[in-house]
């Protein structure tokens, strides 16, 4: 199976070049499931039933998300109604929608996991033990020809543990929330494609995807003066390729960066 994960998409310039390049990327890398992580669509903070549409017409089969999932109220409503938008599996129960679900596909299930870290976040339950609960309800191989976690969190060491935790058990364990992309895609031993962060598909002449001069004023007076917003030059779309082999696990993974700022790179099929 292909797959691709699309990295933290940051406001209209994110969802630019996502609608720009995946009807592309979908041909060449022929891919199966496309994944992107959309919780920060609307102006940065959230998404909405329009953008969630738009990225469905251009090659998105589901949307993960993290801390700024509910940051857009209707987001309530449409996360019961329709089973491509996950949150955070390790929200306490009676939280509306759910944080893990199976997705059939031509070339098979797929199980896509959300959740959210612990470290420098809020306080949630044990993403862990929520994991674990999924894995064992539907395990890669019997329940399901594909796993992807996509584990949304701010400390490097957390994602790594949560890549480990699962080795052997998923077919991708990838981290959002840092938008930065890391140069880390590797398989582990147990042959779990692993990458500790996506990146953000924004623009990297920022902060984080967003204008730089709020952050700095932040950084260095203590003071806000406005509200965060996405920069608005050109954007990169970063994310994550892996292909699955015997018993769903990984059999390669590589970066993708396309358009923008960034050096632009591409898997070869």
């Amino acid at each position: 199976m292909n797959l691709l994960f699309i990295g933290d998409i940051i406001g209209r310039p994110g969802r630019d070049v996502v609608t720009a390049h995946l009807p592309r990327l979908r041909e060449t890398l022929k891919l199966d499931f496309v994944i992107a992580n959309g919780e920060n669509a609307a102006g940065g903070f959230g998404i909405t039933r329009a953008i969630a549409e738009e990225f469905y017409g251009c090659g998105v089969d589901m949307i993960s998300t993290g801390n700024h999932w509910a940051d857009q109220k209707e987001i309530y409503a449409l996360i019961e109604e329709d089973d491509r938008i996950i949150r955070p599996a390790n929200y306490p129960p009676g939280t509306p929608g759910r944080g893990a679900n199976l997705y059939q596909t031509p070339a098979g299930s797929i199980l896509v996991i959300n959740v959210m870290g612990r470290v420098f976040m809020d306080a949630l339950d044990d993403p862990f033990a929520a994991v674990e609960r999924e894995l064992e309800a539907c395990p890669l191989g019997l329940g399901a020809d594909a796993i992807v976690v996509d584990m949304h969190a701010e400390a490097s060491s957390e994602k790594m543990a949560m890549g480990h935790f699962c080795d052997g058990r998923a077919s991708l364990v990838v981290g959002t929330h840092t938008h930065v992309p890391t140069a880390d895609a590797q398989i582990l031993p147990g042959g779990t494609a692993y990458q500790t962060d996506a990146g953000g598909c924004c623009d990297f002449d920022s902060v984080i995807g967003m204008d730089k001069a709020e952050p700095i004023q932040r950084f260095t007076r203590k003071m806000p003066t406005q509200r965060y917003f996405p920069a608005t030059g050109p954007a990169t779309l970063c994310g994550v390729f892996v292909q699955t082999g015997a018993k769903g696990l990984a059999a390669r993974i590589e970066p993708v960066r396309v358009g923008g700022r960034l050096k632009q790179s591409l898997p070869e099929l």
